[in-house]
Parts: C-alpha cells; sequence; structure tokens
C-alpha cells in the first residue's frame, strides 16, 4: 500500500462514523521490529490480562503453531487507527481482531489479506455473518462470533397490562401491546437514538425490518421505520430520552422495572440476571411479521499484509486455533457472543437453552456493510441517524428528515 499522510487521512476520515476516532500520527503506531520466533497479535479486548481465558487461548494456540505470541489489546477505537498506521510502516500485526463494520475500510486501504491467500477455510461459517466482512467479492477474515439485538420485556409490566409476549409478531401487535403498558399506567419501550452510530445501529432493525435498503434512505419503507419511533415519542410509548440515550442509559432505564420493553444486546444478558425481576427476551419483529434483520456485531479475525509472505502459512494456523469449533465455544461464552457456525451455535443453545432466541436473531441478522456497501457504510449511516434525531426531536417531519438524509448521502458516496 502506498505511504502518505493525504491517503492515512482518508482512511481515517471514512472510519469516523463507525469508530468516533480522531487520526494520529505516525508516531502513534510502534516501530520495533517483529521479534525472531514470535507472532503478534493485537486485539480489542483490553479488559483481558494474562490470568484470563482469552490470553490463555492465544499462548495455547501459538504453542500450537510452534510460536509465541505477544499480543497487545486495545480499545477498538485505538486498535483501528495504530493499525492503519503500522500497515503504512510495514509493521503490521500477523492476526489483527478488529470490529466487523470496519474490516472493509482496512481492506480497501490494503491492510489486510484475504482468506484465498491465507488458504483459510470459511465453509462451516454462516454466510450472513461471513458477509461482514467481505468486499468487492473477496473475504477478509474470519468473525469470531456475532452478537446483535433483540427485545428484552419485564414480565410483570407485561401480566400487569395484559399483554402476552407470545402475541407480538409485527409493529401492529407491538404497538397495540404499548399502548396497553401506557394505560395500565407503566412505560413501554426503551431505546438508543443518541446521534451517533449508536442510534444507527439501534435503528437498523426498524429499518430493514420495513424492507428498506440503504442505498435509498427515503424510500416510503424507510420513512415509515422513522414514522414508527416517532409516533411512539409522540404517544409517550417511548421516552424522550431515547434521543440521547446510549445502549448502556437505555439500558439503566430498563432495569428501573418501570419499562415493558428494552432494544439491546447479548452483552445485557448477564445485567439481566441481576436487575431483580423476571424477564424475557423476544425478536425484533418486522413490520409485516417476522424477525427484523438486526445488524451483526462482533470482530473478524484476519491476517494483515506482510511483506514477508512467508508468515502468513502460521498466521493461518493461529486463525484457525482461534476460530476452531472448541476454542470458538469458549471465546464466545467469554464474550457473550453467538458462535458463527451452527455446530457451535447448537452447542451454545444445549448448554444455555435462553440463547435460542439470539441464535435466531443472529441467523436473520445483517451486516451493516453487507450488500458490497464496504466503504459507502459510514457516509450513509451518519445521514440517517440525523434524520432520525430531527424526527425525533420534532424539527423535521420523517419524509423531510429522510429526503434530506439521502441527499447527503448520495453526495458523500459520489
Amino acid at each position: 500500500m502506498a505511504s502518505s499522510v493525504p491517503a492515512r487521512r482518508a482512511a481515517c476520515l471514512a472510519l469516523a462514523a463507525v469508530t468516533l476516532a480522531a487520526c494520529g500520527s505516525p508516531q502513534d503506531a510502534s516501530t520495533s521490529a517483529q521479534p525472531s520466533g514470535a507472532y503478534t497479535v493485537w486485539d480489542p479486548y483490553p479488559q483481558f490480562d494474562k490470568s484470563s481465558e482469552w490470553v490463555k487461548l492465544l499462548d495455547k494456540c501459538g504453542t500450537q503453531a510452534g510460536v509465541t505470541v505477544e499480543r497487545t489489546g486495545y480499545d477498538t477505537t485505538d486498535l483501528t487507527n495504530k493499525a492503519l498506521l503500522a500497515a503504512q510502516q510495514g509493521n503490521a500485526p500477523d492476526v489483527l481482531i478488529v470490529d466487523n463494520p470496519v474490516v472493509s475500510t482496512l481492506a480497501e486501504a490494503g491492510v489486510l489479506t484475504t482468506t484465498e491467500e491465507t488458504r483459510t477455510d470459511t465453509s462451516s461459517i454462516a454466510p450472513n455473518l461471513l458477509a461482514a466482512g467481505q468486499s468487492g467479492g473477496k473475504t477478509y477474515g474470519v468473525p469470531i462470533g456475532a452478537n446483535t439485538l433483540a427485545l428484552y420485556y419485564n414480565k410483570a409490566v407485561l401480566d400487569k397490562a395484559g399483554v402476552d409476549p407470545a402475541s407480538i409478531k409485527d409493529w401492529a401487535t407491538l404497538t397495540a401491546a404499548l399502548g396497553k403498558v401506557k394505560g395500565a399506567g407503566k412505560k413501554g419501550i426503551t431505546f438508543s437514538a443518541i446521534g451517533t452510530e449508536e442510534g444507527s445501529f439501534q435503528f437498523l432493525p426498524w429499518f430493514w425490518g420495513a424492507g428498506a435498503n440503504l442505498t435509498k434512505l427515503d424510500s416510503p419503507e424507510g420513512v415509515s421505520a422513522v414514522a414508527l419511533w416517532t409516533d411512539w415519542v409522540k404517544k409517550g410509548y417511548a421516552p424522550n430520552s431515547v434521543i440521547n440515550n446510549t445502549q448502556t442509559t437505555s439500558w439503566q432505564e430498563f432495569a428501573t422495572g418501570d419499562f415493558a420493553f428494552a432494544e439491546n444486546g447479548t452483552w445485557q444478558l448477564a445485567n439481566a440476571k441481576k436487575t431483580g425481576f423476571d424477564y424475557g427476551i423476544i425478536p425484533i419483529p418486522s413490520k409485516a411479521g417476522g424477525t427484523a434483520p438486526a445488524p451483526t456485531g462482533g470482530e473478524f479475525v484476519s491476517v494483515p499484509v506482510q511483506s514477508d509472505t512467508a508468515r502468513y502459512a502460521t498466521s493461518q494456523k493461529l486463525v484457525a486455533c482461534l476460530t476452531s469449533a472448541d476454542n470458538a465455544y469458549t471465546t464466545d461464552t467469554t464474550l457473550s457472543y453467538i458462535a458463527a457456525t451452527e455446530a457451535v451455535q447448537a452447542k451454545q443453545v444445549s448448554a444455555t437453552p435462553e440463547l435460542q432466541v439470539w441464535v435466531d436473531a443472529v441467523k436473520a441478522a445483517k451486516g451493516r456493510t453487507s450488500d458490497d456497501l464496504g466503504t459507502k457504510y459510514p457516509k450513509i449511516s451518519e445521514p440517517m441517524w440525523g434524520a432520525v434525531q430531527a424526527a425525533l426531536s420534532g424539527s423535521k417531519p420523517p419524509q423531510e428528515a429522510m429526503t434530506a438524509a439521502q441527499s447527503a448521502a448520495a453526495s458523500a458516496i459520489q
């Protein structure tokens, strides 16, 4: 890949909407040479230290491959920028584990090898999950697992309102349930509509569930999704706070016990068990019925480009070890992820039956950069979350907000 400051800046700008990151200088990346007999692994799990199961697995995979693993954990934003800068200096790690929405940007920047180059087997990976790491017909890594969104519900609140969660099949039945909850003196639903990628992430199940496409934000289907959220806020089914809610603050609202529903992810399962009230989980419904496609979260295990291509064989062994069935089960349990293969998903459900709803949600899920959007996605997402904010705040009606968003997105991706 050509090394220049303008190129580096352009790559960082393309990442900004997804990573919320600022660009650094070339000195941000380590300039030390690859240690002899050691293979470097960078991951976005700084919360795990040497005593964790994750780091023990890295060491185990290194031992099996006959090398020593030198591992560094960065936060997601820092990791992406350092990967770009290190690649330009010819000092990329041997294995890079990175958030799936930025895979296509790193690939386009020439940072990553394809699975064909490294002879990585992807045949057992669910196609919809693999798609998040594909660009231009090529695959740039293997998903380590996935998380996504569903609706948590408070059983006591629904019982008081006379709502059977099994009756919620589409938008109409969900909205009717919210009306009953409000009528019973409780609060309806909370979610995150903040003006960041987090807001887009939470909006997408409703957008895609209406049958809308990211290349046409102002379609009748897309507008109907914004109108749904807007009507909920106007009717008091959802609080005004959703405009500023992150997924964390939205969860905190649900944890008070006053809300019937919360849109949130697999990562809240442990917190759900600490709420002190009985809860359940249902898929996010599509407008006309069935499970809505929710966006996939989670990381890809990838192999960055090296000047010494002979290193790829060992890097591939590390990737294969980290994503093998037995190891994936342990890792995905640690990360609260659903596995990327049906065999491991079945093992997860067998051990924890309540994960079935999440497995179903992941099977219906979709990568944000899928449909070959790649680096176009961040340029679409930002105007989309801006339109949602405008509609929810009342500054623009849904149609006007999405028409403006489509115009901005079209200009940005020309």
